[in-house]
């Protein structure tokens, strides 16, 4: 009887560790589902946001002022890679590229902004059709110039075309940049009267574009807008006593003919661009369709040049704390929607423009101005008393100075021998501190790093001679076609050498937080992100992905 009872009390001991044993197991696998052999469920909705200018110091010397659910929240819960680089010669347009494709501009096809046609003598904006060139209306840009896939076309791609990729931005180029080749919509803010628009190339027209461009116009409501400081003047960290003394304010009246574009690289734009995102994703339901969607945008902290006040410390960092708010309220829009929890959020920035406002004269900065339309007159004389009558300089663009090459193959001259001749000549020039040949950078024979200049090199679009302006000397004029004499004082800053690095934040529910403080080649961001969504890398993309926790 006595065995019986232990038997019986055996067997409930050994049933009971069982149920432990199996609803441990069950909870084990609930929570980590990797650790079952199973993969976790990949994110079903990316959002991208793209930020000229952004620089991890500055996030870092604001985070203080910022709230729980922008960078902070990126920083706490998110991996940062805080030194991507892009190498010498990059905008933040063929920066963007990189970032979207994981190649180089020698690969993908996208040098810079605008890019110049030998034979109208005219610079065009890189995405325009090239059987386009010549003409140039904003419905004629297309991603036919982009060579390559981006991480939004493969993303269309895994899923069949059921998942939906939109792109907004204040920029054109960069919209359809962000947009690749297959995305359902691509919109950017026409900066002649505040509409959105977008290429024919584009199938789709979502309900929040339609409603701005009819009801909610741009048009009708920015003579009431202004961007002052967000938070008084003492708060902002670093500044002098005399800045804090008067704040800030910017308008876009009427009479400013730049109004528009004005507006566009403001932070204002930005809060607009997250306004009609946060639309996209409750509209067409993103992330909640049992596919993955993408949605991205672009935003620009970088320092206003539209100001009388060559000291714009107080709207750089303004810029910042309402970017922060911005990110905050997107996500808030996620959480409505899928969910942090399956949402993969980017934020990637590309560097700011070289340049700046010149300092005031009381500072006695060394400064100039380099012409280069005098430094083709003076060249082609050169050239004239070597070879004699001709146009030997057809023109000068993004530091490349053309030389006249029907002329010089129907004069049978050795073209190295004539670019070397040039480069020799140009280098004697006030102002002028480089000088390459096209022959030494493709042959990787130039600059301090050789091998990233001739990668941001798209050869289809370089020039034969390549220069570098002193800093703190003022690029002053262009040839005739450059179109300069259109453009705003604004536009053409003091030259300014600095970093082309940046910080990329990735927010995904697989990761943990992290921080990568060495540096990382943007070519490598593409593959990264791709790997986190489990899809193909770009068809370009040559470099592996950063392996994250």
């Amino acid at each position: 009887m006595k065995r019986r009872k232990n038997i019986a009390l055996n067997t409930r001991l050994l049933s009971a560790l069982l149920l432990g044993m199996v609803t441990l197991s069950a909870r084990v696998s609930a929570e980590t589902p990797s650790a079952s052999g199973s993969p976790a469920p990949r994110p079903t909705l990316v959002v991208g946001i793209f930020v000229e200018g952004l620089s991890a110091d500055y996030v870092d010397l604001l985070r203080s002022n910022m709230g729980e659910g922008g960078f902070n929240r990126l920083i706490s819960e998110g991996v940062t890679l805080r030194n991507v680089g892009f190498g010498p010669g990059v905008d933040a347009t063929a920066a963007t590229a990189m970032l979207v494709t994981g190649s180089s501009p020698a690969v993908n096809g996208i040098p810079s902004e605008n890019v110049w046609d030998p034979v109208t003598r005219r610079q065009h904006p890189v995405m325009l059709d090239p059987s386009l060139a010549g003409s140039y209306s904003y419905t004629q840009l297309t991603p036919e110039p982009l060579r390559v896939s981006t991480l939004a076309d493969e993303l269309r791609i895994s899923d069949g075309g059921l998942g939906q990729v939109h792109a907004l931005s204040a920029d054109p180029q960069s919209a359809i940049l962000l947009a690749g080749h297959a995305a359902n919509s691509c919109f950017w803010l026409d900066d002649t009267n505040g509409r959105w628009v977008t290429s024919r190339y584009y199938p789709e027209t979502p309900a929040s574009i339609s409603r701005r461009n009819v009801g909610l116009t741009l048009a009708a409501r920015i003579d009431t807008m202004a961007w002052e400081p967000s938070m008084a003047l003492e708060r902002y960290p670093d500044l002098p006593a005399y800045k804090k003394l008067y704040p800030f304010r910017h308008t876009f009246p009427a009479r400013e003919k730049a109004r528009y574009e004005m507006y566009g690289r403001s932070p204002l734009a930005t809060s607009e661009l997250v306004s009609i995102a946060s639309d996209y994703i409750e509209g067409h339901k993103l992330g909640t369709r049992g596919v993955t969607d993408m949605v991205s945008l672009t935003a620009d902290v970088t320092p206003w040049l539209y100001g009388r006040d060559a000291d714009n410390r107080i709207e750089t960092m303004d810029a910042y704390l309402r970017l922060d708010r911005d990110i905050t309220r997107l996500i808030q829009a996620i959480e409505k929607g899928p969910g942090m929890s399956n949402t993969l959020l980017l934020v990637a920035g590309t560097p700011a423009p070289s340049g700046g406002k010149r300092d005031e004269e009381r500072w006695h900065i060394p400064s100039g101005q380099f012409s280069p339309r005098k430094a083709i007159s003076l060249l082609n004389m050169y050239l004239i008393a070597i070879y004699g009558n001709g146009e030997w300089v057809q023109g000068y663009h993004n530091r490349f100075f053309y030389l006249n090459s029907d002329l010089i193959k129907e004069r049978g001259i050795d073209t190295d021998l004539i670019r070397r001749q040039s480069a020799e000549l140009l280098a004697k020039m006030s102002g002028v501190s480089e000088v390459y040949t096209i022959d030494d950078i493709l042959s990787r024979r130039a600059g301090d790093d050789p091998a990233a200049l001739q990668r941001n090199i798209t050869p289809a679009f370089a020039g034969d001679v390549l220069i570098s302006v002193n800093p703190g000397w003022e690029i002053s004029d262009a040839p005739e076609g450059a179109d300069l004499e259109e453009t705003s004082q604004a536009q053409l800053p003091v030259v300014r050498w600095q970093s082309t690095s940046s910080p990329v934040y990735i927010l995904a529910p697989t990761l943990d937080a992290s921080e990568i403080v060495e540096p990382v080649d943007a070519r490598a961001v593409a593959p990264t992100v791709a790997r986190i969504l489990r899809i193909r890398s770009p068809n370009a993309a040559s470099l592996p992905a950063v392996m994250l926790r």
